[in-house]
């Protein structure tokens, strides 16, 4: 236990010293978690409305691909990303390897899955009846959108929120394709795992603690959302 509160001591000392080092690091994991997350919500939730409310030849293909992709391991994802932005890759020529954009790209990976899925669950759930009376009343498809969107808001904020969880743990990926480098491509989850390695569990629990403490903040401020709209 000493050594926990020895770890959230030297969070709150790096924090408060003002560290430049800790700072960057901070800022490049919500930069790069926040980018993967609003693109895999911009891309993710029309595909899962389509997948969810249409049927179409080798729809449960798709759907089958779309679960297996929830459960994809980082380290495979990053295999991916590697083998494209790898020199002599599809798109080797674009020199990504090795920067933020490459973990961008891996995080989104195994987050747009994720957000897919679970909003297409949720359209599938919904009430034919409802569907029928909204048809019934002249909606256009813009406003019969809206209106499912609002009805299934609660379950879209979890798809959200659980994609959010899967790149901010994110770490074999992020070390895969973004390389750990200093002042660079540094987050927290690889900086943990470069202090454990040195044997530096102090500094590990601190960051540890700055993550979760970012964790809780944006989910906060997501569940909030969440809930506030449930009123309206």
């Amino acid at each position: 236990m000493n050594l926990f509160f020895e770890g959230i001591a030297k969070a709150i000392e790096m924090i408060l010293s003002g560290d430049r080092e800790i700072l960057q690091i901070t800022y490049t994991t919500l930069r790069v978690c926040l980018t993967a997350i609003f693109i895999s919500t911009v891309v993710g939730i029309p595909l899962g409305v389509l997948l969810g409310l249409h049927s179409f030849p080798g729809k449960k293909i798709v759907l089958v691909f779309v679960n297996i992709g929830m459960g994809l391991p980082p380290v495979v994802a990053g295999l991916y990303i590697t083998m494209l932005l790898w020199r002599s890759g599809p798109l080797g020529h674009l020199g990504l390897l090795y920067t933020t954009h490459a973990i961008v790209m891996a995080q989104i990976l195994v987050s747009l899955p994720i957000i897919i899925g679970l909003t297409s669950a949720a359209f599938q759930q919904i009430d034919q009846k409802m569907l029928m009376q909204i048809r019934a009343l002249g909606a256009t498809g813009f406003q019969r959108i809206g209106l499912l969107l609002r009805e299934t808001r609660l379950a879209i904020f979890a798809a959200i929120m659980a994609g959010l969880g899967r790149v901010l743990a994110e770490v074999g990926a992020a070390m895969m394709v973004g390389g750990n480098i200093k002042g660079d491509t540094r987050i927290l989850t690889t900086s943990m795992v470069m202090e454990v390695s040195k044997g530096n569990f102090d500094v590990a629990i601190a960051l540890s603690f700055i993550l979760m403490t970012l964790a809780f903040m944006i989910t906060f401020l997501l569940t909030s959302l969440q809930q506030r709209k449930q009123r309206l």
